[in-house]
């Protein structure tokens, strides 16, 4: 039931993103970086990835200003990297205003990844 729950909410993330979530999307996808396939809303365990590449098992998530504070992305990043995913988090407003910055950052840990894997 929980699976079901999920997909439906990633369903609707997929259908309202974010203007950081559009415009790091028109970059991700295709495999535009480095050939490495992207998929948005993923469902992780008990939570909704914003962005991850499953061959390299790297989730970005972005973050707004309610983040800032929040003691639950400690936790949801613990529950991510349980399910043998690394985590990397960028605010919302880098991604629009450093977009080149945001990419190498992303180049730079798809790299991490790959040297990581079996």
């Amino acid at each position: 039931m929980v699976e079901k729950r999920l997909t439906g909410a990633a369903r609707k993330l997929r259908g309202d993103p974010t203007d950081a979530e559009k415009a790091l999307w028109s970059r991700l996808r295709a495999g535009q970086i480095d050939g490495c396939k992207f998929v948005r809303q993923f469902p992780i365990g008990p939570h909704v990835a914003d962005f991850a590449c499953r061959s390299a098992k790297l989730v970005i998530e972005l973050d707004g200003g309610q983040h800032a504070t929040s003691d639950t992305d400690a936790a949801r990043t613990r529950t991510i990297e349980a399910h043998g995913y690394r985590v990397v988090r960028f605010w919302n407003h880098d991604v629009l205003s450093n977009m080149d910055g945001v990419l190498e950052s992303i180049r730079s840990e798809l790299r991490l990844s790959r040297n990581l894997l079996p």
